[in-house]
């Protein structure tokens, strides 16, 4: 997390978060899965309410659901009746240990000047050729939202340059309209890339 004003809404809010209507990404997961061989391990960073766990879980994949927020964690095991870990993004300490990592629409909320340090702890727990997938909320300059959560709001540019200066490969970008938990018309940004 950002900042402790995006840490507290998630805290204060955790129920009614993870418990609203949302649509599953389908397109975007099933894309993601396909890069990846049957049954393999998958780190679900910030997993919000459990939902895109659970639907890997049922096509056969051995997930691990992550969240940096306690409460929202808890929320997540209670639906997945499975153990949720409670991990913040600057604190994912693995090595070459998953062959994918899913992280929808969280990374959004990692300060730009961190960014790079988390993107490599990323990399560096995915084994080699593993497949990254994460969204990120468009703009140009950072920011808060009406609920005093934190976004980077970047930009396609932006990321490209990041991930390519982290080594990444295979980088794809794609950008479309959707909302978020607000209400708001978002501009969506979503990548896939590999180590």
């Amino acid at each position: 997390m950002a900042d402790e004003s995006t840490s507290s809404f998630y805290d204060d809010n955790a129920a009614t978060y993870a418990s609203r209507q949302r649509t599953l990404p389908i397109r975007r997961l099933d894309a993601f899965l396909s890069q990846l061989h049957p049954g393999s391990s998958i780190l679900d960073l910030g997993c919000g309410g459990g939902q895109d766990s659970a639907y890997m879980l049922s096509k056969g994949f051995d997930v691990t659901p992550t969240d940096g927020s306690p409460a929202i964690a808890n929320q997540a095991e209670s639906f997945l009746k499975r153990p949720v870990a409670v991990l913040r993004f600057e604190d994912l300490d693995e090595e070459e240990a998953f062959d994918g990592v899913w992280a929808e629409a969280s990374l959004s909320h990692v300060a730009r000047a961190t960014l790079p340090e988390v993107l490599e702890r990323i990399r560096t727990a995915l084994r080699p050729g593993g497949t990254f997938h994460a969204t990120f909320k468009a703009g140009e300059a950072e920011g808060h939202d009406r609920f005093g959560r934190y976004y980077n709001y970047l930009s396609a540019e932006l990321l490209s340059e990041m991930l390519g200066d982290g080594g990444w490969h295979n980088i794809v970008i794609s950008e479309g309209d959707g909302t978020g938990y607000d209400g708001k018309p978002t501009r969506w940004l979503a990548v896939r890339t590999q180590k």
